[in-house]
């Protein structure tokens, strides 16, 4: 079973929704036979490489909303990730363009640590401030992974992997997903959302009822049974 998860470095509910999902997936009875793959997607492709302000500035000039609005949802967002025990820091927030560190993390699948990237991305964005458009940051964060120098090197001195992004760009929009996190499951089912981990449990427990259909043996005319109508001797 394959399941395609789009998301944004720079959303807090991706993380959040990460979260509750490996909760669903590590009590899934068939986790071992599960392939996951995350799938890039930008909320604002048009953010600088670096944006002179902090969190609350950009999210309350972008969304027209008053900074007491937009810290009053920051709060209730953090509350939210500390139930999934992670650390949201608004606070320290670095704005900026994450298309980079989707390309980093397509490189990052290629040696089989996409989600350790997605994660550590993730994590050092809301929980240590660390600024995901910095290619310090990023080669650092590659090396961490096992990435050679040199491979870092061409990635961020190319557009390698640019295109990768962008048709998961295209793929997002041909499926109709304007928001995220979203999961596909077997190009079957989709979730849209941080959805509560009972939820992804049920969706997994359906998607692997449906292509692993219980198949009926012939136990023979002889085979006793009981039934609505009680059990014939």
């Amino acid at each position: 079973m394959k399941i395609e998860i789009w998301s944004d470095v720079a959303c807090p509910w991706c993380y959040i929704g990460k979260r509750r999902f490996e909760t669903a997936l590590a009590a899934f009875p068939h986790r071992d036979a599960v392939e996951v793959q995350w799938r890039s997607f930008q909320l604002d492709p048009g953010l600088p490489e670096h944006y002179d302000g902090t969190e609350l500035d950009y999210l309350s000039t972008r969304k027209g909303m008053a900074p007491d609005q937009v810290a009053g949802m920051f709060e209730h967002v953090a509350s939210l990730a500390s139930a999934e025990g992670l650390n949201y820091r608004f606070d320290a927030v670095v704005v900026a363009n994450s298309f980079t560190a989707h390309r980093l993390i397509h490189l990052a699948a290629a040696h089989g640590k996409q989600d350790a990237a997605k994660e550590r991305l993730l994590s050092d964005h809301f929980e240590h401030g660390r600024d995901i458009g910095s290619r310090e940051y990023l080669t650092a964060l590659g090396l961490d992974l096992g990435i050679g120098a040199a491979e870092l090197e061409e990635l961020f001195s190319s557009d390698k992997y640019a295109d990768d992004v962008r048709q998961d760009f295209a793929e997002a929009r041909a499926l109709g997903i304007s928001g995220v996190p979203f999961f596909v499951i077997d190009r079957k089912f989709g979730l849209s959302g941080a959805q509560p981990a009972e939820t992804f449990s049920a969706a997994l427990d359906q998607a692997w009822q449906e292509s692993h259909p219980l198949v009926m043996a012939d136990a023979g005319a002889d085979a006793g049974a009981c039934g609505p109508d009680g059990c014939p001797i």
